[in-house]
């Protein structure tokens, strides 16, 4: 069962990696590079503003420039920084990515419905697919959305933390809703998954960002759409590859 669960997962990991690379081509990606020319343009526009203006600002007192300098220091962009190169770069590590992220999901989804047990096929590799978008996608996005860069965003340990509990809490509380007998454990599964969010996310200190509003609310929509066909198309390729490699073993 093992040898199954890892060549069907780097099987549906190969085809969801090219799905998601060529959706992602006309989708999140020219996004995320309209995003960029906002972001790299803010030092410009700031070497651009008048001297008489930065003279003036050498009168304010000690005590308002100081947090000026902290919030400045906070944003300032690493020149340095390594990226990958516009083009086939870019694309080649997005696809690397994606190839290892579908490999990684489908192996997940192959070991939860090998505990569950049952007959594990496409439809219900879909299923689970579904069930995992849920919990740590669609849910979890409820308070941290998808961020294009040039977001002001809280700090990242609080973000993670708060991200990877809201998913567990989802994950805990949809399985007690959809597999308990129970009504009072069906409750309690509710609230589970409610919890997080009546918590709250971390809130970041600012909400402007670089980019138009619009910009924005497209690509959480983008990412959205791209995650749920990881889930998806996860489940659905590597359910199927599970009962053909099953029946030939």
């Amino acid at each position: 069962m093992f040898k199954t669960i890892i060549l069907s997962a780097f099987g549906a990991g190969l085809a969801v990696g090219v799905a998601l690379s060529v959706v992602q081509a006309v989708t999140t990606e020219p996004l995320i590079l309209h995003a960029e020319t906002f972001e790299n343009a803010e030092p410009a526009t700031a070497a651009a503003v008048p001297h008489e203006h930065a003279a003036n600002e050498a009168h304010a007192t000690e005590a308002a420039a100081a947090p000026a300098a902290a919030e400045a220091a906070a944003h300032e962009h690493d020149e340095d920084a390594w990226s990958p190169a516009d083009g086939f770069e870019r694309s080649a590590y997005t696809f690397l990515a994606n190839l290892l992220v579908g490999v990684g999901v489908s192996a997940v989804l192959l070991g939860l419905m090998s505990i569950r047990g049952g007959q594990i096929d496409a439809r219900t590799g879909v299923l689970w697919g579904v069930a995992g978008f849920f919990a740590a996608s669609l849910l979890p996005s409820l308070g941290l959305s998808p961020e294009l860069p040039g977001t002001a965003a809280a700090e990242i340990t609080s973000r993670q933390v708060w991200w990877l509990s809201t998913a567990a809490a989802s994950a805990i509380g949809l399985a007690l809703i959809v597999f308990s007998q129970s009504w009072l454990l069906k409750v309690a599964g509710l609230v589970l998954g409610v919890l997080p969010h009546v918590i709250g996310a971390p809130v970041p200190p600012t909400l402007e960002a670089s980019y138009p509003a619009g910009l924005g609310g497209e690509f959480v929509a983008a990412s959205l759409v791209v995650s749920a066909l990881l889930w998806v198309l996860s489940g659905l390729f590597s359910g199927w590859l599970y009962q053909r490699l099953a029946r030939a073993a």
